[in-house]
């Protein structure tokens, strides 16, 4: 467990670092092109695009079966390394063609999305740029995983540093060349330079990102080889069990292409599908840092003991990640959406509507984060059936919920598609444990259930402490404290942030929470061994 623990720490050091340089990635994005503007929405669709694509060709599919298919492998004489081999080869003639059939089919792919006549165009032309990031994209996943199913953690994880430092760069860059977006400056021509600058330079970030991880290569005992012998390493398994996974991304994916044309369908003087990325970028922060840190140190070890049949095992080990991945997302989850206003304060002062969509979006964090462990644990298993039918449950219930979003005043029809997402989310953690209840034959869901009643119960303390502390400070009416400018704003929800965290702590030693100690021995350990360091 000690492993587990410092690959977790690592992991999420890495994943800090990352998604910190991401929010200055968003933020200058921000300054670029304005949040709710002609040229956001058209920019948010065309990325949507290529992260579509790459999510059902690649991303559940590689999570899915890349981890247990290597780690049964590595009992071959060669440890895998022929198979590994084939594998990354398929991948790379796979993604390439995708890629280039993709990015040929710009125009009709970003019809897809419900934009209207010269936003279309705008958003085709930062598709052309945009769609070759499904080939960086998914060898950076293939890459990535194998890494992983070595337990070399850390390459995967700080290798999006890169990425964003030069996104970063050449964002900076764009602003020094064409200037910020305000009310005198628009950006209403768009020429050849700005769209190669703007989305050309996320994809060549992109592109680093997945190639600096063959550096790393040699450290786990590889050495790249293209082999075309694909016969003879089982990949008709393999096949076999992405079927279901693709299946699954195929219909999420759907969902999605919804959700973007009703929150398309507002208007470009309103919320759309860019002010949602940016909510979603700041929801999926404490996910990242979190739930995924945890999950990855977990799950290699969970395909090992499903591999052996050591279902007590297995068992022990997905109860505490759930419960560590509780502990800290509960808190999470209540503190964002206290101060969700003025967190979104400090991307854009059209403040009111990203911070709507982002509370929304906070309500299912847990519910989230708790399916995304879920899915990894039957993963483990080799099954990916399972959750190709939980998620049917989620995506029917997004399907039925963002259509009648149609129905919401413009203002607000983005908030209510960012709802409709979260209670889906609650559907199906639901329905994904009750499935896997059933599978293992227990999940110890009783010490789960008990502590996330005293997790809620903290953190809804907590939340009424933090809400009465924002009040103080102004509350988020236009020109209060909190909201009157990004520095105010990173310094009210700091001190609103440590009050909450220490009524959450209070509380649940209160209620005497068997999660605590083991919940705080990372920071605690930190800081012992630093008051214990010579000087």
């Amino acid at each position: 467990m000690a492993s587990v623990g410092r690959a977790s720490a690592m992991l999420a050091s890495g994943t800090l670092v990352s998604r910190l340089l991401g929010f200055a990635k968003a933020w200058l994005l921000v300054q670029a092109i304005g949040a709710i503007s002609f040229a956001a929405n058209a920019y948010g669709t065309a990325t949507l695009v290529p992260n579509s694509i790459y999510a059902i060709i690649a991303q559940g599919i590689l999570n899915a079966i890349l981890v247990p298919q290597i780690v049964r492998a590595s009992v071959n004489a060669d440890g895998g390394r022929a198979y590994i081999n084939k594998l990354v080869t398929l991948g790379i003639v796979v993604f390439a063609a995708v890629a280039l059939v993709a990015t040929f089919l710009s125009p009709l792919l970003v019809a897809l999305y419900g934009l209207r006549r010269e936003q279309a165009q705008l958003a085709t032309a930062f598709a052309y740029w945009s769609l070759p990031q499904i080939f960086f994209l998914g060898l950076y996943t293939l890459l990535g995983e194998v890494l992983n199913a070595r337990k070399s953690f850390g390459p995967f994880t700080w290798a999006p540093v890169v990425n964003n430092i030069v996104a970063i760069v050449l964002l900076g860059a764009f602003i020094l060349a064409f200037g910020a977006y305000s009310s005198s400056n628009h950006h209403s021509q768009w020429s050849f330079g700005m769209i190669a600058l703007l989305a050309g330079g996320a994809t060549l970030g992109i592109a680093v990102q997945a190639l600096i991880l063959f550096v790393f290569w040699r450290r786990v005992g590889l050495r790249f080889r293209f082999d075309f012998g694909w016969r003879g390493v089982d990949l008709g398994t393999a096949g076999k069990a992405a079927g279901w996974t693709f299946g699954m991304l195929i219909a999420t994916q759907l969902a999605g292409l919804i959700e973007t044309n009703v929150a398309n369908s507002a208007g470009q003087d309103f919320a759309g599908p860019f002010v949602m990325a940016n909510a979603w970028l700041i929801f999926m922060l404490p996910h990242g840092i979190i739930a995924v840190s945890i999950v990855t140190a977990f799950y290699t070890r969970m395909a090992e003991h499903a591999h052996r049949g050591s279902v007590t095992e297995f068992r022990q080990d997905f109860s505490s990640a759930a419960r560590s991945i509780m502990f800290f997302i509960v808190f999470s989850s209540a503190a964002l959406i206290v101060v969700a206003y003025p967190v979104a304060r400090v991307f854009t002062s059209d403040y009111q509507a990203m911070g709507l969509v982002l509370v929304a979006y906070l309500v299912g964090l847990v519910p989230f984060s708790l399916v995304f462990m879920a899915q990894r644990a039957f993963y483990s298993l080799g099954d990916t059936r399972t959750p190709f039918l939980f998620t049917l449950a989620q995506v029917a219930v997004i399907v039925v919920g963002v259509l009648v979003c149609f129905a919401v005043p413009p203002a607000t029809r983005a908030a209510a598609v960012a709802l409709v997402v979260s209670l889906a989310s609650v559907v199906q953690a639901v329905l994904a444990f009750a499935l896997l209840r059933r599978r293992t034959g227990g999940v110890d869901g009783g010490r789960i259930l008990g502590s996330l009643w005293r997790f809620v119960l903290a953190g809804l303390a907590a939340m009424a402490a933090g809400a009465g502390f924002l009040v103080i400070l102004g509350g988020v009416e236009a020109g209060a404290f909190p909201v009157s400018g990004p520095l105010a704003a990173i310094a009210a929800t700091a001190v609103i942030g440590v009050v909450m965290l220490v009524v959450y702590v209070g509380f649940l030693a209160i209620l005497r929470s068997p999660d605590l100690e083991s919940g705080l021995a990372p920071v605690l350990n930190r800081l012992e061994g630093r008051s214990r360091a010579p000087r």
